[in-house]
């Protein structure tokens, strides 16, 4: 049966040793690819109509036989009405699959993705990935959950489904739909990729849908605080003691480089007496396990002291009173208005400001803020480098400084020759004035 660019037919087998009964094979066509099928069944030679396709004979097993055919025919069609208006791709093979019985397939994706989920969040209570990781994993599920909704009606899909037109599609759906940064939804996609090659590793799928799926990250420059805006934050009066405690848990971070994760868990136990008798913060970072170990500025030392008897310190045995991220980052906004600050101040923007303005910028080398940040590379404590309009007009002034020094040195080469020169004239002078 033909219908469009599609097509459903049968046709007998040529065996490779001769017989009277050959098996019916399954052909079908979409878009003028065929793929086909053994049915299973057998007919002889002499009993198929080439021009019907079907058996001519007309005892019992040539009429259940035609029956079973024409059901095959039926469940095609009806299989393939279903895909279009769910507006699910339509191929030969999730045809075929469908009428032999194959397309259930033993995992769906989200399904998958829950289970992944589930075993993340019990290795978060033995400390093996942190709450954030699977946070972010959750939200990646949850994008992906309601993309599916979005565009095809439904909560879960098979993993036969996945294809390159539907990631780029889900990508462009991000982008514009959920409206997610390039950088963001790349992400969201990454963690997406983990779940579908957990799917081939386990052979649910046989090939990765991600193969031809390339995007790339936009590098973005985050801006750190500069000297000046640091100075206007530290001295800024405020009124209210909530701002006023915010702002003394983002300088201590902006004085130690520590990630939020990390200021939270601070303990009395973590501030030890390093080898050289000054007081160090010690600690492996939360989000890496990488450890971490950083000489406790005067203003992050005097910010420490000033919450030690603070009621939240006592009872949590924490060294300071921090409050949520999403309140900190809330408040931090109100900070930079008072401030007069046109960045937008974050948790991490203390960290940034760390490595580039108090490190970074004051001649800290590269190798030694990297293991105070608790890097595993050199590259990843590069996107901190420093860049600001000071370094670099500070950097040029050295290098005046040297051309000059240079330019100095060059013309007391050529005086010095110039004097020599006289010298030589003068006593050629005498000689001829003597003769």
């Amino acid at each position: 049966m033909v219908e469009g660019n599609f097509s459903v037919s049968f046709f007998l087998k040529t065996p490779r040793k001769s017989s009277s009964e050959r098996y019916i094979y399954l052909r079908i066509i979409v878009d003028g690819k065929p793929l086909e099928t053994s049915t299973a069944r057998k007919c002889s030679v002499d009993l198929w109509d080439q021009k019907l396709k079907r058996t001519s004979g007309n005892d019992e097993y040539a009429k259940t036989l035609n029956q079973f055919l024409d059901l095959i025919v039926i469940r095609a069609h009806q299989f393939r009405n279903e895909l279009f208006f769910k507006k699910q791709p339509i191929t030969s093979k999730r045809l075929i699959d469908h009428v032999t019985g194959r397309d259930y397939s033993s995992a769906m994706v989200i399904q998958e993705f829950q289970r992944h989920n589930d075993e993340m969040f019990a290795l978060v209570k033995r400390g093996e990935y942190a709450f954030g990781t699977y946070e972010r994993f959750e939200i990646s599920k949850k994008h992906l959950k309601e993309y599916l909704y979005h565009r095809y009606r439904v909560n879960d899909i098979d993993f036969r489904d996945l294809n390159f037109e539907f990631i780029k599609n889900y990508e462009f759906y991000l982008k514009t739909v959920k409206n997610i940064s390039n950088n963001t939804a790349l992400k969201y996609i990454t963690n997406f990729k983990k779940i579908v090659l957990i799917a081939v590793d386990l052979e649910i799928i046989t090939q990765d849908p991600f193969k031809r799926f390339k995007t790339k990250k936009v590098r973005l420059f985050k801006r750190p605080l500069s000297k000046e805006e640091l100075f206007k934050i530290e001295s800024y009066n405020f009124q209210l003691p909530r701002l006023a405690l915010v702002r003394d848990i983002f300088v201590f971070q902006c004085y130690t480089g520590l990630a939020y994760a990390d200021t939270c868990n601070l303990k009395q136990s973590n501030i030890n007496i390093g080898i050289d008798g000054e007081i160090w913060v010690v600690l492996e970072r939360q989000k890496t396990g990488s450890p971490v170990n950083i000489p406790l500025l005067p203003q992050a030392h005097d910010i420490i002291e000033r919450y030690r008897n603070h009621p939240m310190c006592v009872k949590k045995d924490s060294l300071l009173p921090i409050s949520s991220n999403q309140k900190m980052n809330a408040y931090l906004k109100e900070i930079a208005d008072l401030c007069a600050i046109t960045s937008t101040l974050t948790t991490h923007k203390a960290r940034r400001t760390f490595a580039s303005t108090v490190t970074l910028g004051n001649d800290v080398p590269i190798h030694v803020v990297k293991e105070m940040l608790g890097h595993r590379s050199i590259q990843q404590t590069e996107e901190y480098a420093i860049t600001e309009q000071q370094t670099i007009g500070r950097e040029m002034q050295l290098l005046k400084q040297k051309l000059g020094a240079s330019l100095v040195d060059d013309n007391v080469v050529r005086i010095a020759k110039l004097e020599q020169e006289l010298t030589d004239l003068r006593k050629q002078f005498a000689l001829l004035a003597g003769t």
